[in-house]
C-alpha cells in the first residue's frame, strides 16, 4: 500500500476546557493534546487503517519528543520528522465557547516548523507515495512558503495528487490576514481542495462559481466546499453534488476538518485508480459521505488525535 504523506505542522494544542475560582480571579485549566492540522489528518488516517507518513519539524525538546510519539502511537511513518537542535515547538492555545467553537492563541515565532527549508525536502518524501497534503499554514511566511511551493511542486513532478485543505488561520498571518495571491499560487500544483464556506468568500468575493473557474483553470481536479453543519459540496468536471453530513452534538470542533480530510483522502486511497475515482459521480459522494461521518465523530469528543474515529467506529453508523 502506497503512503499518504502529510506535511506541515505538528504542534500542541492546550485545550482550555474549563476554569476554576482563586478567589476573585477565573484560573483558566488547559489541557495538552497533540495536534497541528496536517499532523491531525495523517493521525486520522492511520487510525482508519490507511498508510500515512508525516514530513515536518519539531523541537528538540519535551513538546517534540511528545509529538513523535503520539504520531508513532498511531502508527504514522514518522521517519521524515526532523528536530530542530534550538528551535522550540510551536504552541497553540484552543478557546472554546458554549457551542464548541473555538478561538486560537498561536506560540509559533521562529519555531521548528517554520524553520523547514528546500533542501530539507528529500526525494523520499515523495517515493511510494500516492498522495501528498498540505494546509495553509506552512504559507504564513514567506520562507515556509518557498519551501512548500518547493515541496508541492516536486511532489506533482513525482506523480502525486496533491491534496490542500486551505485552513486558514489569520491570526497567523502578518497583518491579521491571509494573503490571497500567496494561497492561490498552490492552485497550479494542486489537485483536489477541502475548503470552508467562510474561506471561499474570503479566498473569492464573487462567490463559489468563481472559485470554482479559476481552481479548475490551473489543473484543480475536484473542489470539496464545507459549512459546518450544512451541506457538503462536490465539485468536479461534470459533476455537481450535495452530501448532507450526519447530525452529532458538538463537544470540540477542534480536528473536525482534519478527520474529514483524512477520512476523504483514506477511501480516495482505497478505490486503487485515483484519477479514474476524481472523475466518477457516485464514487465521490460515497466518499464524502464517509468523511463526513468522520467529521461527525470526532466533533463529539474533545482534542484532536484522541478524538479521531477508528474504522469500526464509522463502519457502526
Amino acid at each position: 500500500m502506497a503512503y499518504i504523506t502529510c506535511f506541515g505542522e505538528a504542534l500542541i494544542d492546550f485545550l482550555n476546557d474549563n476554569h476554576r475560582m482563586e478567589g476573585p480571579i477565573a484560573i483558566q485549566n488547559f489541557r495538552q493534546f497533540p495536534g497541528g492540522a496536517p499532523a491531525n489528518v495523517a493521525v486520522a488516517i492511520a487510525k482508519l487503517g490507511g498508510a500515512a507518513r508525516f514530513a515536518g519539524q519539531v523541537g528538540k525538546d519535551r513538546f517534540g519528543d511528545f509529538l513523535i510519539s503520539a504520531l508513532d502511537t498511531y502508527n504514522v511513518d514518522t521517519s521524515l520528522v526532523k528536530q530542530h537542535d534550538s528551535a522550540k515547538t510551536a504552541l497553540a492555545f484552543v478557546f472554546l465557547d458554549d457551542s464548541g467553537e473555538r478561538s486560537f492563541e498561536f506560540f509559533r515565532d521562529h519555531t521548528a516548523d517554520m524553520l523547514l527549508t528546500q533542501f530539507d525536502v528529500k526525494d523520499q518524501w515523495f517515493i511510494n507515495s500516492d498522495i501528498f497534503h498540505f494546509c495553509s499554514n506552512t504559507l504564513t511566511e514567506s520562507a515556509i512558503a518557498e519551501t512548500t511551493l518547493f515541496a508541492i511542486e516536486k511532489a506533482k513532478k513525482q506523480g502525486n495528487l496533491v491534496s490542500f485543505d486551505i485552513n486558514l488561520r489569520h491570526n497567523l498571518w502578518q497583518g491579521g490576514k491571509a494573503d490571497i495571491e500567496v494561497v492561490k499560487s498552490c492552485f497550479k500544483f494542486v489537485d483536489i481542495i477541502k475548503v470552508s464556506k467562510e474561506e471561499l468568500d474570503y479566498l473569492e468575493p464573487e462567490g463559489e462559481i468563481a472559485f470554482v473557474k479559476a481552481a479548475v483553470a490551473e489543473g484543480v481536479k475536484l473542489v470539496l466546499v464545507t459549512d459546518g453543519g450544512n451541506p457538503i459540496k462536490v465539485i468536479a468536471k461534470g459533476i455537481y453534488s450535495e452530501i448532507t453530513p450526519p447530525q452529532t452534538t458538538v463537544v470540540d470542533t477542534t480536528a473536525a476538518g482534519d478527520a474529514f480530510t483524512g477520512g476523504f483522502l483514506y477511501a480516495l486511497a482505497e478505490q486503487g485508480d485515483l484519477n479514474k475515482a476524481l472523475q466518477d459521480q457516485q464514487t465521490l459522494e460515497e466518499i464524502t459521505l464517509f468523511a463526513s461521518r468522520c467529521g461527525a465523530f470526532t466533533v463529539s469528543k474533545p482534542g484532536a488525535f484522541t478524538a479521531l474515529p477508528e474504522f469500526d467506529d464509522i463502519a457502526r453508523d
